[in-house]
């Protein structure tokens, strides 16, 4: 089963991006639990948290992070080796 990180500099509740991302996957077929796992890494407003979040995130062996901001993103890549530079991202307004 995929293994998805999910990073967001806000915290729970307060992502604009989670229920586009929930809705993108389901379109896209896959359902949270039954085909696709997924961890989520919330800094809080602590942007210098993302970093490690996003190390975190490597460290699980995600398929892949998903990130719906710029500053995850960067955070994001800091911590991928050049075998796993798989990232995406999107920015939702």
């Amino acid at each position: 089963m995929p293994l998805i990180g999910y990073l967001n500099p806000t915290s729970e509740g307060l992502g604009r991006g989670l229920a586009a991302f929930r809705q993108g996957l389901s379109e896209a077929g896959f359902v949270e639990g039954q085909n696709v796992a997924i961890e989520y890494r919330w800094a809080r407003g602590e942007y210098d948290r993302l970093s490690s979040l996003a190390a975190d995130l490597v460290a699980r062996s995600v398929t892949v992070i998903f990130s719906d901001s710029v500053t995850s993103t960067f955070a994001a890549r800091r911590p991928l080796r050049p075998s796993r530079s798989s990232s995406l991202s999107a920015s939702i307004r």
